[in-house]
């Protein structure tokens, strides 16, 4: 496969030349005239190419869209059936990411059927391994690179089910949405990313609607409690995201399914601890096995490993920004679901809370030259009416100058 497409490569460019010679010296017309309508052809099918593969992109986005809110719905309905029966969160969380050891096995079949270049798991594995630096996977490295991520991981899960058990479904998955705004402050004072003015108004926003989201069942009780479970929630996913990036830089799919079976994998052997220390000391007691509701257990698991692998997926086949809008949509998913099924009535001041906090997370997904993007559509679009109404003032004038020497009038320009 190598050889062949090393001998396609020069035959291409050696084309590529011999047309562009024939074209530009000009020695003989009729060869100009005949390529002509070859390179055009070729030119419009690379562009009708290019628009189709657009279009398919956006539809792909938009489907992975659709999915990675319904499993963020359907995540955060289910631990609340869950809780009805089975009120213990962390062995929730713990059970759930024990699922990311699945992670690599599928995207490893995934590759099998979809490449020609068999490698074997070891192989595929080692070569993923590169995440985490040039000498590939070891213990000390294990340790050093995974439980960071690993602890804050745990945290972020479980002090979003804790908020679960306090507010609802609705009111969690708004503060959550407060990660953005967090993730661009530490970016900004850590990483010394661009400052945006923007960025900063939609920080003030998130906070402006966590404030109001507290104050709207007075600072106290269980709703504060519950406020403050998901701003530490949305806290440690935006420390994670960004110890990431400054640690381990991007990653793509391969490595990405390697990093979460990795994680996996240490939540099963270090933090199996920490849900038998709540069992014995009474915490989260569950009782026998038997008596365990495996079936929404296995559905919060595998839903949540679905939205894992359709992010990272979705983040390589799409554009990454319809992931990002696909978190929010669960802010008005939970909401139907909220208003319909359990009948809840929201104030408004939670729905300004969340309409405020909605606005701010819109407001960060701007790209960084948004602002020179919008001034060059404007002055386009200002030199456009300038253009139109200086021929208007020309057809005008003519018009006028033609109506004068009917009736025998001359028109004398002013200085």
């Amino acid at each position: 496969m190598k050889k062949h497409s090393a001998r396609v490569a020069p035959l291409s460019s050696y084309s590529a030349q011999v047309l562009t010679c024939t074209i530009s010296e000009g020695e003989d017309g009729s060869d100009s005239h005949a390529e002509t309508p070859v390179s055009e052809t070729s030119g419009d099918g690379t562009a009708y190419q290019t628009c189709v593969n657009t279009v398919l992109k956006v539809l792909g986005g938009l489907l992975v869209v659709l999915c990675v809110s319904s499993c963020w719905v359907g995540i955060t309905q289910v631990v609340q059936l869950t809780f009805k029966s089975f009120s213990c969160p962390f062995f929730i969380t713990w059970f759930s990411t024990n699922w990311n050891i699945l992670f690599f096995p599928l995207y490893y079949s995934g590759h099998v059927a979809t490449t020609r270049e068999k490698q074997t798991p070891i192989q595929k594995f080692r070569e993923c391994s590169r995440l985490f630096g040039e000498d590939g996977m070891s213990l000390k490295v294990f340790l050093k690179r995974t439980a960071p991520f690993s602890i804050l991981w745990t945290l972020t899960n479980y002090l979003y089910l804790l908020a679960l058990r306090k507010l609802t479904a609705t009111d969690v998955s708004a503060l959550y949405c407060c990660h953005k705004a967090f993730v661009f402050l530490l970016s900004w004072i850590v990483l010394k990313d661009r400052f945006m003015g923007v960025r900063i108004v939609a920080a003030i926003m998130a906070i402006t609607g966590i404030v109001m989201m507290a104050y709207a069942d007075g600072f106290h009780g269980d709703s504060f409690m519950g406020v403050a479970f998901a701003v530490g929630s949305a806290s440690t996913s935006a420390l994670y995201k960004v110890l990431f990036k400054m640690f381990l830089g991007s990653a793509n799919l391969g490595e990405a399914a390697h990093f979460f079976s990795t994680m996996g994998f240490f939540n099963l052997i270090f933090i199996s601890c920490v849900p038998l220390i709540l069992y014995f000391t009474r915490v989260e007691h569950w009782g026998s096995l038997s008596s365990l509701p495996w079936g929404y257990l296995c559905g919060v698991a595998g839903l949540w490993l679905v939205f894992n692998i359709l992010v990272n997926v979705g983040v390589v086949l799409t554009y990454p920004i319809l992931i990002s809008i696909g978190t929010l949509l669960s802010v008005p998913g939970n909401a139907a679901i909220d208003v319909l099924k359990h009948e809840v009535i929201f104030s408004v001041v939670r729905l300004a809370a969340t309409c405020i906090i909605c606005l701010g997370f819109l407001l960060l997904l701007l790209p960084e030259e948004w602002d020179m993007v919008t001034l060059r559509f404007l002055t386009t679009l200002a030199d456009k009416k300038t253009e139109e109404h200086g021929e208007e003032l020309t057809e005008s004038s003519v018009h006028t100058r033609s109506r004068s020497r009917a009736n025998g009038a001359v028109s004398i320009p002013m200085a």
